[in-house]
């Protein structure tokens, strides 16, 4: 992957972070007590600091002895886009082209599972869905900031499975809020990859399977509002702080748009993939 892939995780119920090698996991925690999670690094600008750190370590945890976390435990904000591929904007089917300004919605950290957890349809609604993303965590934060300097903020990049109740998505007038929150409804990672260069970023494929078949398929760089501008956009309402993630938007292809609807139920598996990160997997079960 020529990248170090830096997660969170758990073990025996306690959580550390540390370095995904082949055959396992190296944790690092117990070496940065100053820093508690993923986040305490990024604010130090320190992902460099672990990569150098675990270079030649032996594994400490072998595949299967782990849990994947969400790779940010508790960040400050989640802010996602909305309709941000051609053909996901004309889904909406209003008629209208390309907007001016993006559409944008917040998530809590709590409406997301880890890399191979379920996702949890609740007893609410069945209407759980898809949305397979690329996510971008912010390494040097700021308010203002100038798209030209944008992607210098990002300090890794991540995936997310935006997962979505569209029923609930639709129970006010003017808002997503609950069918984007359901608790454990989404998930993220598997882990964070150092951003370093912008063609991490810049046209990069992105896609998402269920059960096998291929639903979601795209490009990065048809995204109406790239990610530097979403950066500099976001930024001149609220201040970006190191660990807050951008969830960048989602192709066309999720479940509720196809020809009958289908939505997720206990037993499907979907994968979210993305050139230079990796493989997000998840099942589905029903909330207990």
């Amino acid at each position: 992957m020529g990248k170090s892939r830096i997660a969170t995780l758990s073990a025996d119920g306690e959580a550390f972070y540390g370095v995904i090698v082949p055959g396992g996991a190296v944790s690092l925690s117990e070496h940065f007590p100053q820093w508690p999670t993923l986040r305490e690094v990024i604010e130090n600008q320190a992902l460099t600091t672990l990569e150098e750190k675990a270079y030649g370590m032996e594994i400490t945890h072998l595949d299967g002895s782990y849990h994947f976390e969400i790779p940010i435990p508790a960040p400050e904000k989640i802010i996602c886009v909305g309709a941000n591929f051609p053909e996901s904007n004309a889904e909406y089917k209003d008629s209208k082209g390309a907007p001016a300004n993006m559409s944008l919605f917040i998530r809590f950290a709590r409406s997301f599972v880890g890399h191979e957890a379920p996702l949890i349809r609740p007893k609410a609604s069945g209407q759980l869905d898809y949305e397979g993303e690329i996510a971008v965590v912010i390494g040097k934060g700021g308010r203002h900031i100038a798209q030209e300097n944008a992607l210098d903020h990002i300090a890794a990049l991540t995936l997310c499975n935006e997962g979505t109740l569209r029923d609930w998505e639709h129970h006010a007038k003017f808002n997503v809020t609950q069918g984007k929150n359901v608790d454990g409804s989404g998930a993220m990672g598997p882990w964070l990859v150092p951003f370093t260069d912008p063609s991490q970023i810049a046209d990069v494929a992105l896609s998402t399977k269920v059960n096998g078949e291929l639903r979601q398929d795209d490009r990065t760089g048809r995204m109406i509002f790239p990610v530097a501008r979403q950066i500099a956009y976001i930024s001149t309402f609220t201040t970006l702080v190191p660990g807050d993630i951008i969830i960048t938007g989602t192709p066309t292809g999720a479940g509720a748009w196809l020809n009958p609807p289908v939505f997720l139920k206990p037993g499907d598996v979907i994968e979210v993939m993305a050139e230079g990160i990796g493989t997000l997997t998840n099942g589905v079960v029903n909330e207990a």
